[in-house]
């Protein structure tokens, strides 16, 4: 039996299977102690191998040709919207979980050499956040997205603090605090709406909005406006974003690349809501914020860009690096167009799974650096690998001999980190041959080209087009300066370390995040066709208000016995009811 026809059998049903796989799987890894790690860690494994699956069967089933089976709605408790709950999967969703799938299964995997015992309930916080990660991309409706959210941080705050150290827990009450004011600014935004439309369902917003009258327009934008806030402080906007660094540099290496995907939260709320309820057909609301979106999303790149320039901490590399990805995506998003939006769903993906194999590439290092018998070590101060005269610093960049490093053999482990290093400099500063760059010139084509290929003579991108282009390119060339000179630091300079210890477990998940990457190029044709259709769906709001919105309920199944008689609609004259009053009130 092929994976499509197991799927076709088991949905709809198959929609809840990324919410109750981890939440089943947690809460039976609650039950053990914690002398029983190895059995937690391949439960957490094999939860998380099964996700996938799921997830790649939801592609498949959420990629067939026609409307009918390109949107799936899931009525829970068999209410119809927008009254009852509602899990809606289309192929923005389906490319959410699956990214969501292999970064969480990577993660794990690598935990498993050491992190994973390096505190209590690792694996039960770990499926937790599979949980609330999942039911954001899947629900249908305001409220539940706010009770996915919170299960997704509640987690999340457990995970920053494993391991403890006053760094983590420093950091991470940071984190707590700036996560309850957004959850408060969630809220309030979420009953404005309410009061406003008298609903929470999207598609029921998305369909209301239209019709709001002018003396509660300006109102709706406000609300609207504190929602988005608080999307915009999990999506690391700036300057919104002085959390985020500290934070996930403190987290361990499996905790950071999972978090990873935090930010793209954010970001998926934020297009999937604004092309939901502020698109075209939102009359007087149409593309409400755009150029706050566009200007937000530059000021993120460029203050991204110029932190990764400035430190010298490769610790908080991988967290400029996730913001300056957010940045790229926010400033895509805010510009409202089908080839735009492709683009964007092509780069969020690979520059994710990019973020995350540089946290995992940064505790490695990390971990060669201070293990080592040298233990070189650089301050914020120091130059890299210079002195003040601008001259060789004894015994970094020459051997033991004053040799010039020529013709050295390269040990497997040195060889293979370096590799994983240079491909993930590519991909985030956008260097071809990698996905990186496909999805930023795909960016480009976009605005020089707006309406495709040969549509679009005469046609002007207009300043923040031109804008958006200049900080694309000189952000991308600031990321590579700033990785080149770590990489050369690293493995170029270190000559007086040993040679790195690598474990199977841990160079296997780097391969697999990065050979995704290389995946999306050599199938590039394909995923690039997926998102394009994605995108149209989501430049389409009235196909996802209709199939939200018109689906009806199951029927009642019948509970008539096999085999029983029919009951007559009409009962015998001559058989007087049971329940009906004697005349004359007479005894018989």
């Amino acid at each position: 039996m092929s994976l499509m026809t197991l799927t076709e059998r088991l949905m709809p049903h198959l929609l809840l299977a990324p919410i109750l796989l981890p939440m089943l799987t947690a809460a039976l890894m609650l039950t053990l102690g914690e002398k029983y790690q190895r059995t937690k860690l391949l439960m957490n494994i094999s939860s998380c191998l099964i996700g996938l699956v799921v997830a790649m069967a939801l592609v498949k089933w959420s990629n067939q040709d026609g409307m009918a089976t390109s949107m799936s709605v899931y009525l829970s408790g068999n209410w119809a919207a927008p009254f009852g709950i509602v899990l809606v999967l289309d192929r923005l969703s389906a490319l959410m979980l699956l990214t969501t799938s292999v970064v969480a299964l990577c993660a794990v995997v690598y935990s498993g050499s050491r992190w994973h015992r390096a505190g209590v309930h690792f694996h039960p916080l770990f499926q937790f956040q599979m949980m609330g990660l999942a039911g954001a991309f899947l629900t249908g409706d305001l409220f539940n997205l706010f009770v996915f959210f919170e299960i997704m941080l509640a987690a999340s705050y457990g995970l920053l603090l494993h391991g403890s150290g006053k760094s983590r827990v420093q950091h991470g009450l940071h984190y707590i605090a700036i996560n309850l004011a957004a959850s408060s600014l969630f809220l309030i935004g979420v009953s404005m709406l309410y009061g406003i439309t008298g609903t929470l369902n999207m598609a029921d917003l998305a369909r209301i909005i239209p019709s709001v009258s002018s003396a509660d327009r300006g109102l709706l934008h406000t609300a609207a406006g504190i929602l988005a806030t608080a999307f915009l402080i999990k999506a690391a906007v700036w300057p919104l974003n002085f959390w985020l660094v500290p934070a996930y540099g403190s987290a361990t290496a499996p905790v950071g690349a999972i978090f990873a995907l935090m930010t793209k939260v954010g970001i998926y709320t934020i297009v999937r809501l604004w092309t939901l309820m502020f698109s075209s057909e939102a009359g007087p609301s149409a593309h409400f914020g755009s150029a706050w979106l566009i200007l937000g999303g530059l000021a993120t790149m460029l203050y991204a860009a110029v932190s990764i320039l400035g430190t010298q901490r490769l610790g908080y590399v991988a967290g400029y690096a996730a913001i300056l990805s957010a940045g790229t995506l926010l400033a895509a998003a805010g510009f409202g167009q089908n080839l735009m939006t492709s683009a964007l769903l092509y780069y969020m993906p690979s520059s994710t799974l990019a973020v995350a194999a540089l946290f995992l590439i940064t505790d490695l290092i990390e971990r060669w650096r201070t293990t080592d018998g040298a233990n070189v070590r650089f301050e914020d101060e120091e130059a890299p690998f210079l002195t003040a005269e601008l001259l060789p610093r004894d015994g970094l960049n020459l051997d033991e001999d004053e040799e010039v490093l020529i013709g050295r053999a390269i040990p497997a482990a040195m060889a293979f980190l370096g590799l994983s290093f240079m491909l993930c400099t590519l991909v985030i500063s956008g260097l071809p041959p990698l996905s990186g760059f496909i999805g930023k010139f795909a960016m480009l084509s976009a605005l020089l080209n707006p309406l495709g290929l040969g549509s679009s003579a005469g046609t002007q991108m207009g300043w923040l087009g031109w804008l958006f282009m200049a900080v694309l390119i000189s952000t991308g060339l600031m990321a590579l300066m700033a990785l080149v000179r770590i990489g050369i630091r690293e493995f170029w300079s270190s000559i007086s370390r040993g040679t790195p210890e690598l474990k199977v477990i841990e160079g296997l998940p780097l391969a697999v995040l990065l050979g995704c990457c290389i995946l999306m190029v050599t199938h590039g044709a394909s995923v690039m066709r997926y998102t394009q259709r994605a995108a149209d769906n989501l430049h389409s709001p009235g196909n996802y208000i209709r199939a939200v919105l018109e689906t009806d309920p199951k029927p009642s199944p019948t509970s008539k016995p096999a085999g029983a008689a029919e009951v007559p609609a009409t009962l015998p004259e001559s058989a007087p009811a049971l329940d009906a009053p004697n005349d004359g009130g007479s005894t018989p």
